[in-house]
């Protein structure tokens, strides 16, 4: 009799994630129902399989939800995370487990109680940050603590990037995940991390000034700027007397400088809506955010405003975007300027059919052991294959589908809502996981501790 596994949401991260369950179906009995509210956009190859259903699937209708759900043994959703709860109180009251890949939300962490007394596993944050990143880093502490040592420093810093090979802009970047994520990064509150013992906190006007550097072997070199509470797993990764505590987003070394100006303009301003900017042309949008003048470009009021010179590597990065281009126009009504300059960069930033993506990890772990204070440095890296099978679906999706099958063959079976950050957990998702070239490689390095000289703090 087959095991059956509903998965809601069908978008740019399941490519992996769907493969992965049908071709494990015959030998462990799955049959795999999709639900989407676009089904005709899932590939011809998946709704042909005879182990698989695709259906239409509109998440606002209560009745196809629940219908759906009853019908599943475990559900895993890949929608937004804000339509989360809605799935997560049919699975209570119907008896299902859950996995998401998303931060586990205020609604769901009060329903652990119930999950607890229904037996059942809601997993979540088990996807790549958050998840591998969890994962991996539990790893070694827990490895590091077995042999009687004390972390007194741990920083993390994960990216999503565009593969060497693809690699043919000014800014290093494309974007492999969601576009408005990356506009909107940094904002609602300033980033909260612990640098020797003393808490920091950086202003979102500050944050892309205020970055480190590190190299990863065969990779070059990068930069990381701060997440906005970089605290919040103080207590779930048991780091409470921690010195050091600082986790960030990586990219490629001048990219921060770069996009501060955008910060600085305006640009990614998400709380107000710019008047009559349906067909507006880029030019006239990036004048908005510029002083008046009568005879001066929009180019030299850009210039002087960002004390720009014409020779720098920064103005060129600007003329690249064609953000002084009047024949291009903004099909966005009453957009606001952070939705207005996310189309203007998937113009320039969108991954072409054949292009690469490259998912970048890096942890630093600083321990003391008999006496002495040690380091280790762990790196992962992984280079998609295209702009469907991209580096990001695989490393969101098959941790997702790795643990939904364990918790089916119940391999997991602690209950609760919960993050992966016990052994049961994360042990058997990393083995598998490197059967998919997904794996750190670790280095003892000499304890450094926290380094200024590795951070800019330039304005």
């Amino acid at each position: 009799m087959s095991r059956n596994i509903l998965v809601i949401g069908a978008g740019k991260s399941t490519s992996y994630l769907l493969d992965y369950f049908l071709e494990k179906s015959e030998e462990e009995k799955l049959h795999l129902t999709i639900g989407d509210l676009k089904p005709e956009s899932i590939s011809e190859a998946i709704r042909n399989h005879k182990n698989c259903n695709v259906i239409e699937l509109d998440i606002q209708n209560e009745a196809a939800r629940q219908k759906a759900i009853t019908e599943s043994d475990i559900v895993v959703s890949m929608l937004p995370a804000f339509l989360h709860s809605k799935i997560a109180v049919h699975c209570l009251a119907l008896g299902k487990h859950l996995v998401t890949a998303s931060y586990v939300s205020d609604t769901l962490r009060d329903l652990d109680n119930a999950v607890k007394e229904k037996g059942l596993v809601f997993m979540n944050e088990v996807g790549l940050d958050p998840g591998i990143d969890h994962m991996s880093a539990m790893q070694i502490i827990d490895r590091i603590r077995d042999q009687g040592g004390k972390i007194i420093l741990f920083e993390s810093f994960c990216g999503g990037l565009v593969a060497p090979e693809s690699d043919n802009n000014l800014w290093n970047y494309k974007f492999t995940w969601n576009p408005r994520n990356v506009v909107l990064a940094g904002q609602g509150g300033a980033a909260k991390f612990i640098q020797e013992g003393t808490y920091k906190y950086v202003p979102y006007h500050k944050l892309f000034r205020r970055t480190e550097f590190f190299n990863v072997k065969g990779y070059g070199r990068f930069e990381g700027y701060a997440n906005r509470n970089s605290l919040d797993y103080r207590e779930a990764y048991g780091l409470e007397d921690v010195l050091t505590l600082y986790r960030g987003t990586m990219r490629r070394t001048g990219f921060s400088k770069a996009w501060n100006m955008f910060v600085q303009l305006g640009m990614t301003d998400d709380s107000y809506s710019v008047e009559n900017s349906e067909n507006m042309s880029y030019r006239e949008f990036t004048n908005l955010f510029l002083p008046y003048s009568p005879t001066d470009s929009v180019e030299l009021k850009l210039r002087h405003y960002l004390k720009i010179d014409q020779d720098d590597r920064m103005w060129e990065k600007v003329l690249e975007l064609n953000l002084f281009d009047d024949q291009k126009i903004i099909p966005l009504q009453n957009a606001t300027p952070a939705q207005i300059l996310q189309h203007i960069l998937e113009d320039s930033w969108t991954l072409a059919d054949s292009d690469k993506d490259m998912i970048v990890m890096y942890h630093k772990f600083g321990y003391e052991l008999n006496g002495k204070k040690l380091q280790i440095d762990a790196n992962m890296v992984v280079i998609g294959e295209n702009r469907t099978y991209t580096a990001m679906a695989k490393t969101v999706g098959l941790p997702v589908a790795i643990a939904t099958l364990a918790i089916l063959n119940k391999k997991i079976t602690t209950p609760g809502v919960q993050i992966p950050i016990k052994k049961e957990v994360y042990e058997p998702i990393l083995k598998e996981l490197k059967s998919y070239c997904i794996d750190f490689k670790e280095l003892e390095v000499p304890y450094l501790g926290y380094n200024p000289d590795s951070v800019s703090n330039g304005d």
